[in-house]
């Protein structure tokens, strides 16, 4: 019963996180939109601005070799770097878990994200919650190679307490307290004031 109540509380935690970086994932979207949107009245003047010019020149004299090519590269130069597909992906794996609770989906969804997109603003909190739907799932190996992924890897991450944490819960449950207990140190050490702390010192307390 015990180990049932946890583990709700912790599908519960998932679901509160995932719907914060839902929030914020909306946000982002609503920017690059605006973004293309800026893109779309952009160039609309570039051919309006063309359109001037072939008037102008109906005479049958050359552009400029400055002119109008210096305009599109100018544009081309100035577009931002954006990825509302990759934005999407990553919306509709979450959407897996809030939305639909098809758990055993969205474990595949996270790993074509991170296999699609390495370098994406995602990528870690992809790792983090592949290793938390395994980590439910008991998959504790699988898991384990996610959380280490993010904490290895993405030492900036804001998931890489939780990973931290994690880690020392899986290898308590292994039965590896010496590792148990360092993992839960490093949390207490390097993000004193986390929730994560909280519960790592808590589980420090359990001896």
């Amino acid at each position: 019963m015990k180990a049932r109540n946890q583990a709700q509380l912790q599908m519960q935690q998932m679901f509160d996180q995932l719907q914060a970086e839902v929030s914020e994932l909306r946000g982002q979207i609503e920017s690059q939109q605006y973004q293309v949107q800026q893109m779309v009245e952009r160039q609309r003047q570039l051919y309006q601005e063309l359109s001037r010019i072939e008037t102008q020149l109906k005479s049958g004299a050359s552009l400029p070799a400055a002119g109008t090519p210096a305009a599109g590269g100018g544009a081309t130069a100035t577009t931002p770097n954006l990825s509302l597909s990759e934005a999407e992906a990553y919306q509709q794996a979450v959407d897996l878990v809030l939305k639909q609770r098809r758990y055993d989906d969205a474990i595949p969804a996270f790993r074509q994200f991170i296999e699609n997109y390495p370098q994406s603003s995602y990528t870690a909190n992809s790792h983090y919650w592949l290793g938390q739907l395994l980590y439910n799932k008991g998959e504790l190996t699988e898991a384990t190679t996610a959380f280490n992924t993010v904490v290895s890897q993405y030492p900036d991450s804001a998931k890489r307490a939780d990973s931290l944490l994690k880690l020392g819960l899986i290898a308590a449950e292994s039965g590896d307290k010496a590792a148990a207990k360092q993992y839960f140190n490093r949390v207490v050490k390097e993000y004193g004031n986390s929730n994560a702390a909280k519960l790592a010192k808590k589980e420090l307390s359990k001896g």
